[in-house]
């Protein structure tokens, strides 16, 4: 399998996914999704063979890494992770410290195997339990 992860300015593409994966699969409103940020994220693009099947959006000045998707056929190859330490090393390179996400309460395991540990109380997110999780860059 030919995977890639690299910064793309193809929005069409990312929000593709995110359309797919948080609001066909998750049931997330638009307006939940499309929250006026992307404009100010540097977009990580995940391809297979040249077909996008994953992304991230990073927010270079809050350590941020958000909206990490991966379409159902592609999980379990290990695509997840990829994204998420390309956006952990392009904090790194843009001298951050640490990387902060908001995860999903029932993907934390999968964030804990990358180094991240959760911090403060649970919240809701569009009706989904979410756990802040940072980790040292």
């Amino acid at each position: 399998m030919t995977l890639t992860v690299t910064p793309t300015r193809d929005l069409d593409a990312c929000f593709a996914l995110r359309r797919e994966v948080f609001m066909r699969e998750q049931g997330f409103s638009e307006a939940e999704e499309f929250d006026g940020k992307d404009q100010r994220a540097i977009h990580l693009l995940a391809s297979e063979r040249g077909e996008p099947v994953g992304t991230a959006r990073v927010f270079v000045e809050e350590g941020r890494i958000g909206r990490i998707c991966v379409l159902q056929r592609a999980r379990g190859t290990g695509l997840g992770a990829a994204i998420v330490r390309a956006g952990m090393d392009l904090l790194r390179e843009r001298g951050a410290t640490r990387a902060v996400l908001d995860a999903q309460v029932r993907a934390m395991g999968f964030y804990e195997t990358l180094g991240f540990t959760a911090e403060g109380p649970e919240f809701d997110d569009g009706g989904v339990p979410h756990r802040r999780m940072t980790c040292p860059l």
